[in-house]
């Protein structure tokens, strides 16, 4: 790919100043240094084995998913010709998938071997809390990514993301929301890791197969980051994500504005699919405008004719309207 324009990067020197940046972002950034201070970066420094040896210290003793990729099969993470994925999804002990990572890690020909969005708080004792960052009132997802040299594709997460790379060294390329049409997305249902992806590789774009992507090129960003270095990804932009050492740690925090009792949009497009999408067109045109008055304009003039008390889930949403909206939806889906 041609030079991308690099990420802008901004001084975060206090929580203080994070929580601002983080709360007036409507691109992504990055923070080089914000967490050198970790021990698990400090380890990293040292050596990958020190680095191993310091997460193992922390862990449970409990199985761990772990993607493992075939001999000979390159970095990339993704689908086989046949759209299956062309990797094992297997569960092993934390040092056991250490160690074949350090059997591997520099091996020219050796498996992507990758433990990807592993619950920091229920996999490990203390490590969070050893290695964290001040995100103020905020309740995120702590999640740690490990493996060896991988690519993933791009794709797009709905919480809002800080990244911070403890080991390692990564590349992130960075489009806008509105690029999923040019980034040539494969199937909803049958995703890597629950997420449509694109099916562009960046390391060889075929513009015959994927004639939209240098559109979408002219949106990229870039940024490689260090141990130490962090890097904020907005609600819905899409990240493709390179391992690019042969051994790489990530910590990252995912968290909602929105209350935790909203429903997932995701979702929605599914069943919208599933009742909508194969309808004959005028009552798709129908459907459209149904959607555009309740959902997308949700005007005044949507409840103004209704007694206030009487508007059930045409009010804002409640925690306890939100339940009985899932409630129902549970049932009539269970029909």
């Amino acid at each position: 790919m041609a030079d991308l324009p690099t990420i802008a990067e901004v001084e975060a020197g206090d929580a203080a100043t994070l929580d601002r940046l983080l709360r007036e972002a409507t691109a992504p950034f990055v923070v080089r240094g914000l967490v050198t201070d970790w021990p698990l970066v400090e380890a990293a420094r040292q050596s990958s084995q020190a680095a191993r040896d310091y997460l193992v210290q922390h862990h449970r003793d409990i199985p761990f998913t772990v993607s493992i990729g075939r001999p000979g099969g390159g970095d990339r993470l993704f689908y086989d010709d046949a759209m299956a994925m062309n990797f094992a999804t297997v569960r092993a002990k934390l040092p056991d998938i250490l160690g074949q990572i350090a059997r591997e890690e520099d091996a020219v020909d050796g498996r992507p071997i990758y433990l990807a969005s592993i619950d920091l708080r229920g996999f490990f004792d203390g490590l969070a809390e050893a290695n964290r960052v001040d995100l103020g009132t905020r309740e995120p997802l702590a999640s740690i990514w490990i493996g060896t040299r991988t690519r993933i594709a791009a794709h797009n997460d709905l919480p809002a993301n800080l990244a911070c790379v403890a080991a390692g060294r990564r590349r992130f390329t960075l489009f806008p929301p509105d690029q999923f049409v040019n980034l040539h997305l494969g199937p909803l249902d049958n995703t890597p890791a629950g997420r449509a992806v694109s099916m562009v590789d960046f390391t060889a774009p075929d513009p015959q197969r994927h004639p939209r992507f240098a559109q979408a090129l002219r949106h990229a960003q870039v940024a490689e980051l260090e141990p130490g270095d962090a890097i904020q990804i907005p609600s819905l932009w899409w990240h493709h994500v390179e391992g690019l050492a042969p051994f790489n740690i990530l910590v990252n925090y995912w968290w909602r504005d929105q209350p935790r009792w909203f429903g997932q949009p995701q979702d929605a497009l599914h069943h919208a699919i599933l009742a909508i999408r194969d309808l004959p067109d005028d009552q798709k045109a129908h459907w459209r405008a149904v959607f555009d008055h309740y959902v997308f304009a949700n005007d005044d003039a949507v409840t103004a004719h209704l007694p206030p008390g009487g508007r059930g889930v045409l009010d804002p949403l409640t925690a306890e309207s939100a339940e009985r909206l899932r409630n129902f939806l549970l049932r009539q889906l269970a029909k």
